[in-house]
């Protein structure tokens, strides 16, 4: 596996670690629908919390949570859309982002709650 994709993996993990201890709960992981992925679905008291994660190993570029495009967005919420009606939730749905730096140096994890609507 090349080292960017596994840096992505342990950055999902370290956002569901970093989730849980703040209460929340995993009810997805790696989510599909067509051609969106949906990197963390969880759960925070009536809220359904969709997170999205971006992992860097530098800012050398900016922020990794700047890293997410109108396309992403668009997919997510059609993605999130069809999950709230095929599982017949009666939630409100917030979008999230996690941002996560993590080399030899540092790790950093941002964490951007109602993220979209800073986009």
């Amino acid at each position: 596996m090349a080292a960017h994709n596994e840096l992505g993996l342990l950055g999902e993990q370290m956002a569901v670690e970093f989730l849980i201890k703040k209460g929340f709960s995993i009810r997805e992981q790696n989510w599909r629908f067509q051609k969106a992925e949906v990197d963390i679905i969880a759960q925070q008291g009536s809220i359904l919390v969709i997170v999205e994660v971006k992992t860097r190993s530098t800012r050398f570029f900016g922020d990794p949570q700047e890293f997410i495009n109108k396309q992403k967005i668009k997919l997510l919420v059609k993605a999130i859309n069809h999950y709230v009606v095929f599982q017949n939730l009666n939630v409100d749905v917030r979008f999230d982002v996690i941002g996560i730096v993590h080399n030899q140096v540092e790790t950093s994890i941002t964490h951007l709650e109602d993220a979209f609507y800073h986009f």
